[in-house]
Order: structure tokens, then C-alpha cells, then sequence
């Protein structure tokens, strides 16, 4: 018979309530099912025995044949500790426990041929293990094991109660022996011996007890590769779905707007990268499905043209448009260049915010409404239940990491036909994490800069530099440019932060005085009107210096800035250092970042400063962030869920994860209901997936 995968962890022999408790609260383990994707973190080679004689001081794991001649208890400052010498013919040695005392008398019996297993300790001039791992011979000699001994994860509270990696092992062998080691195939056997996968049996069972360093390679490649396909299968299933069941309206037509705009006044030529992607964008928006395509292009690469050229195309078709920004200060950005090419070519445009007057607001809605107006850019507050569209065909979302899925349903709700979205983002995202989080969105990307952008030089100097560094602000400002210094801004430390900053304006201000030289100040404690006034006397040259808090990451384009300095940099995450350097590099001049920090510094630190210092390429940069970070922090905590995996690991594994998406994509082009019978296989385990959400979690 088989067993059912879903069984509760109780009823398995060897377990018991309180130990499925334990499983449960510790492990999250819950079923069958659960404790077979338990998988090793580690192996240790259980192939060697030692003698006493050739025991070093290095603090590894041995095994070593003996007996057990005598126990002794000694006192110690707290409770006792009972000590039992154990000898071969080389030598002796002590085994020692400092819990659990009475039952390990009665367990163990003196005199008798044990395999004792444990970390090495050199203590008072004699060699012991703490808490070992015992065995007697004959029974170690019976038992189901392997070459290499596999290391569970497991916490301090499942040590102390006595489930040890040894229990952990047994209580999976008994569930081998329950289940006869059978276990259904996920994966079909064109897959199987097209990429000469190992079975799902074996791989199980060479995971948990390998036979050779080689087939637990072979077992671990299976396993990594069936969850990333699935992974992979189910978002371009549910892309698929989308694109089938959720209908758009279509665009026929590129019109007058877009001709007149790219024929009179387009002001630069696009790059190849650009071209691209409005090629991709006008395929979706021509195609009558609901169009979702994430674009990606790094700080200054243009996305802003291929939105605005985006919205042309909707108001050609005769639709409005949006566009929303996480900020007030990036929305205002986006109108104010949105604006003066809208008033060329005759399309109304308006921006309405959290600060947008009352009787402004009347007007908007009511021009929305008739249609009259075209274009409305603004935060959070277009998605006020008072503001209603006579018929929006474009949605364009910026830094779409700041809005839940939730709140983009929201623009939906106010259409007939839900809008095409395009998402933009000047984050990059590390291709391996875009395709586990995002792959479900079409992807874009714009990986050239527009031409005549020289590459920002990057520079590392330490605080004692700073006399150097200021000649050099000097020099730049007396060639007619400006500068930014920007000082970190941590929450928990906001007084400290405050001071640094403070300081910091107060050394410029003499080594810059007025009136040759003008200062502006920006920082999170001041009335957003004062904030205003020093950015303007910023934008419009009024100041050559700018010392800020990280308040102009997002939304500040002077295009004379050459200069970007940011202190204390070693405190800066790398996707935060490379967004403030693209504050700078917007003109035609060379334009310069200098990392300033103390001479202490980690050994993280020390990367991110060098790969900032030796790439400007934001998706290089991404996916370093990524190996540093690991994916939870990056994606923050609402996503990171997705990639909650039990063996693959999206860095170190994205060869497994390209393959494992080509495969999954070839395979639903020829069959996108699953429906052949060879890939019955798939749609099985794909309804097991879906149904038991516990088993795997990213299955959202």
C-alpha cells in the first residue's frame, strides 16, 4: 500500500506527540510529506575510524571504536557533570554529559564494543567528547546508513529535549521503511532523460542516505531542479492565464500624437535599447490582451521618453492615462518634464497629490470624468475612491516596489476592461531574482545609455584624504559646477545621524564661506516648505553645494551636479550608493562619485566599495547586492515568502534555475493546458502543488 504523503508527523512510529510538537513549532515540519523535504544542510564522512592514539587538537568529528571501563561524577560550580572513560587498545580518552545523566547510566552498559561519534575537545591533558553519539557496534554494523552522514537543521530546544541529528536520521529511515522508499515521479521521462535526471526515488533516498559522493551530486541536481521547475512552470502558467483570460483593450492604431512627437520633437535620437522595447511595448498594447510588462532600466537610461511615448499611443487610441510615483517630489519631477511636451502637442495634463487644493481637485475630477482630461500624474492619491476615469487605457507605475498588488487592483476597479500596466523601476533587479518574483510580468530592459553620457568616475578615499577632496570640490565649483555631499540617515540612530550632518554643513561652511560660496541644507526634520525653497535655490544655481540626508535618492535631476559626495559610506546599502551616484552623470561634463569612510571597515563593506568603484553597470552591481544580502532583504518581507525554498538556492543555483524556466517554457508553448499525455505528470504535481499549499509555500 502506499502511504499518503500527507499524513500528520504524529502517526509516524518513532514520533509521538510530543516529538511531533516539537517538529511542528521548530522545524515547521507537519507532515510526511514535511519531513522528506527536510533536506541535510551538510555531510560528514562517516568512512574513517580512529584510534585515541592518533587523535589531534583540531576540534573535528571522529568516530572511534571502544568500551566504556568506568563512570565518575565531579562536581562543578553548578550541578555535577558524569564522566565515563572509554579505551581502546591505543589508549583512553573521556565521554562527558552534562544533562541526562541518570538515564545515560541506565542506557549504556560498561564493557561492551561501542562506535562513539562526536567533536574532539582537549581538556585537563586528556582528549573527550561532550554528549556523544553512541552505538553498539553490532547494531551501528545493522544499520541503514551511508559513506557520508547527512547534518539536519535543528535548534537549540530540539538538542536540549534530545532529538538529535541521530533521532532526526531515524525517524527519516523509519519513514523510508514505510514507504517502501516509493514516491511518485514529478517529472516526465522525455525531461528525465533528455537532462539524465536521476528518479525522484533515488534522489530521495541518495539525499537523505548517499551512497557516493556522486550520486549525492546527482540526487541534489534532480531536487534543485524539480523545485525550480515548478516554480518557474507556475508563473508562466499564471502569465498564460493572464494573457488568455484577462482581455485588454487594443490599441489599433499609432497616430498623430506619437508621428508629430517622434518626427518634431523627440530630443535626442532613441538608442537601440529604447527602440526595442517600445517595439515589445506596441505588440502588447496591439495584442487584445491585458498588457503587464515590467521595464528595468537603470538610473538615466531614458525610461521616462518610452512612458511618455507609451501614453501617446493611449490617447491616439483615444484613452486617457496615469502615471503614479511613490513621492510628491517624484511625481512633480515627472509632471514638470512631462509637461513642456504636452503643451507642444496640445494634450492636457495634470498632477494631483496629497497637497493638490480642494478646489483643484474638483476641477481634475470632473475633467477626468468628461474625458476632457488626458493625462493625470500623481502618488497614492489617484487611487482615491473619488477619483473616477471616463476610460483609462494606460496605467504607468514607478517604483512599483512601493505599491502592493492590492493597490494596483485598485486602478483596475475604476475601468470596464481593466488598463494596461507597465510597471517601471530603477532598481535593478538580478535577472535570477526577476525571474523568480517577477516571472509571471513580461520583461524589458534598457541596457544602453543615451549617447553623449560619459561614465560617472567612481573614487574611494578615507577621512584623512578630505583636505584633497575639498581642492577638488574647489576646482570643479570655480569650473561653474555644483556639488552634492550627502550624509546617511539611519532611523534608529536619528540624533547621532543629525549631528554627523550638522557638523558636517558647519566644516563646509568654513571651508566654503559666503558669500564666494552658497550652501544649501536639506534633512528629514524640516517643514517641507523650507525643503522646497533649498531645493529650488539648488535647481536653479542660486547654490553651488547641497548637503543633504538621503531626501534626494529618489527625484532631483540638475543636470550641472558633477559632483557627488557621499560620507560615511561604508553605512550605505549598494543599490542605495549606485541610485545617489546616478544623481549626478545627467550633463554633457564628466561628472565624479567620491565614497568617503573611516579606515575601519568590514569585509562586506570593502566589497560593496570596491564593486561600486570598479562597475557603473546597475544589474552587475544588483546581482553582487544579491550574493551579499540573499534574496529576503532585498525583495523586503512582502515578498520574500515567494522564495521560500527547501533545497535550490536562487544565487548559488541560477544555472539550474535558467534551465529549469527553458524547460518549463518550452513545454507549455507546444501544450499550455498540460493537456498531452506525456505531460500528464506535470498537471498531477502541479494540482498536488496548488492544493496542498503547505508543501511548497511559493505556490501563491
Amino acid at each position: 500500500m502506499s502511504v499518503n504523503l500527507q499524513t500528520p508527523i504524529d502517526y509516524l512510529k518513532g514520533v509521538g506527540p510530543n516529538r511531533a510538537d516539537l517538529l511542528r513549532k521548530e522545524l515547521g515540519i507537519h507532515t510526511y510529506q514535511d519531513l522528506i523535504n527536510l533536506f541535510p544542510n551538510r555531510y560528514i564522512d562517516r568512512t574513517q575510524y580512529y584510534k585515541i592514539n592518533q587523535l589531534q587538537r583540531n576540534n573535528s568529528d571522529v568516530q572511534i571504536i571502544g568500551k566504556i571501563t568506568s563512570f565518575k561524577e565531579v562536581a562543578q560550580k553548578r550541578g555535577k557533570r558524569l564522566v565515563g572513560t572509554f579505551q581502546d587498545d591505543t589508549g583512553t580518552m573521556e565521554l562527558v554529559w552534562f544533562r541526562g545523566q541518570k538515564w545515560i547510566r541506565e542506557s549504556l552498559k560498561l564493557n561492551k564494543t561501542y562506535v562513539a561519534f562526536g567533536k574532539v575537545n582537549w581538556f585537563g591533558g586528556k582528549f573527550n567528547i561532550a554528549h556523544p553519539e553512541l552505538e553498539l557496534q553490532e547494531d551501528h554494523e545493522k544499520n541503514l546508513r551511508s559513506v557520508m552522514q547527512p547534518v539536519y537543521p535543528s535548534t537549540e530546544k530540539l538538542s536540549n529535549k534530545g532529538i538529535t541529528n541521530r533521532v532526526i536520521s531515524k525517524i527519516i529511515q523509519q519513514l523510508f521503511i514505510e514507504t517502501n522508499g516509493k514516491f511518485n515521479e514529478t517529472l516526465s521521462d522525455n525531461l528525465r532523460s533528455e537532462l539524465k535526471l536521476i528518479s525522484k526515488q533515488s534522489a530521495l533516498f541518495n539525499v537523505h542516505f548517499p551512497k557516493s559522493q556522486d550520486l549525492l551530486s546527482r540526487a541534489q541536481f534532480r531536487l534543485k531542479f524539480e523545485e525550480l521547475f515548478y516554480i518557474q512552470l507556475q508563473l508562466i502558467l499564471k502569465n498564460f492565464i493572464h494573457k488568455s483570460k484577462i482581455k485588454g483593450f487594443t490599441f489599433n492604431q499609432v497616430g498623430d500624437y506619437f508621428n508629430s512627437f517622434f518626427k518634431d520633437y523627440l530630443p535626442f535620437e532613441l538608442t537601440n535599447a529604447q527602440k526595442r522595447v517600445l517595439k515589445e511595448i506596441r505588440a502588447d498594447l496591439g495584442s487584445n490582451a491585458q498588457m503587464n510588462r515590467l521595464l528595468q532600466g537603470d538610473v538615466g537610461s531614458g525610461k521616462t521618453i518610452v512612458a511618455f511615448m507609451s501614453i501617446l499611443m493611449a490617447l491616439d487610441n483615444g484613452f486617457q492615462a496615469c502615471l503614479m510615483a511613490p513621492t510628491e517630489i517624484l511625481s512633480a519631477q515627472h509632471y514638470n518634464g512631462l509637461l513642456e511636451w504636452c503643451n507642444k502637442l496640445n494634450i492636457s495634463i495634470k498632477i494631483l497629490t496629497g497637497s493638490t487644493k480642494t478646489s483643484e481637485r474638483r476641477v481634475i475630477h470632473e475633467s477626468l470624468e468628461n474625458g476632457e482630461l488626458q493625462i493625470l500624474i500623481g502618488t497614492h492619491a489617484l487611487l482615491e475612491h473619488k477619483v473616477k476615469f471616463k476610460n483609462l487605457g494606460l496605467a504607468i507605475i514607478d517604483e512599483q516596489h512601493r505599491f502592493g498588488v492590492k493597490q494596483r487592483s485598485k486602478l483596475w476597479q475604476k475601468n470596464t476592461l481593466p488598463p494596461h500596466v507597465l510597471v517601471m523601476t530603477a532598481t535593478p533587479i538580478p535577472r535570477t531574482l526577476a525571474m523568480s518574483v517577477y516571472g509571471d510580468l513580461d520583461i524589458s530592459i534598457i541596457d544602453e545609455l543615451p549617447p553623449g553620457r560619459k561614465a560617472i568616475k567612481t573614487v574611494h578615499r578615507y577621512d584623512k584624504n578630505r583636505l584633497n577632496v575639498f581642492r577638488f570640490i574647489r576646482d570643479e565649483i570655480s569650473k561653474g559646477r555644483q556639488i552634492y555631499i550627502v550624509y546617511p540617515l539611519i532611523q534608529e540612530n536619528e540624533k547621532m545621524d543629525y549631528k554627523d550632518l550638522m557638523d558636517g554643513y558647519e566644516s563646509i561652511s568654513r571651508d566654503f564661506p559666503m558669500p564666494k560660496y552658497q550652501t544649501s541644507i536639506v534633512h528629514g526634520k524640516m517643514k517641507p516648505a523650507d525643503k522646497d525653497y533649498e531645493m529650488q535655490r539648488f535647481i536653479k544655481g542660486e547654490t553651488q553645494i547641497m548637503v543633504a540626508t538621503t531626501v534626494i535618492e529618489v527625484g532631483v535631476n540638475v543636470p550641472n551636479a558633477s559632483v557627488m559626495i557621499i560620507e560615511s559610506a561604508e553605512r550605505f546599502g549598494l543599490s542605495q550608493l549606485h541610485q545617489l551616484r546616478g544623481r549626478v552623470g545627467r550633463g554633457a561634463e564628466q561628472s565624479y562619485c567620491i565614497l568617503m569612510t573611516s579606515h575601519k571597515l568590514s569585509a562586506n563593506s570593502k566589497t560593496r566599495l570596491e564593486t561600486m568603484v570598479k562597475t557603473n553597470d546597475g544589474f552587475e552591481i544588483a546581482e553582487v547586492d544579491l550574493k551579499l544580502r540573499g534574496p529576503g532583504d532585498i525583495m523586503g518581507t512582502q515578498q520574500s515568502g515567494v522564495l521560500n525554498l527547501k533545497i535550490a538556492d536562487i544565487i548559488r543555483d541560477s544555472d539550474v534555475l535558467q534551465l529549469a524556466r527553458h524547460h518549463a517554457k518550452s513545454i507549455l508553448k507546444i501544450d499550455p493546458s498540460l493537456s498531452l499525455s506525456e505531460n500528464q505528470v506535470f498537471l498531477n504535481t502541479y494540482k498536488q502543488l496548488s492544493k496542498y499549499k503547505n508543501i511548497w509555500n511559493y505556490i501563491s
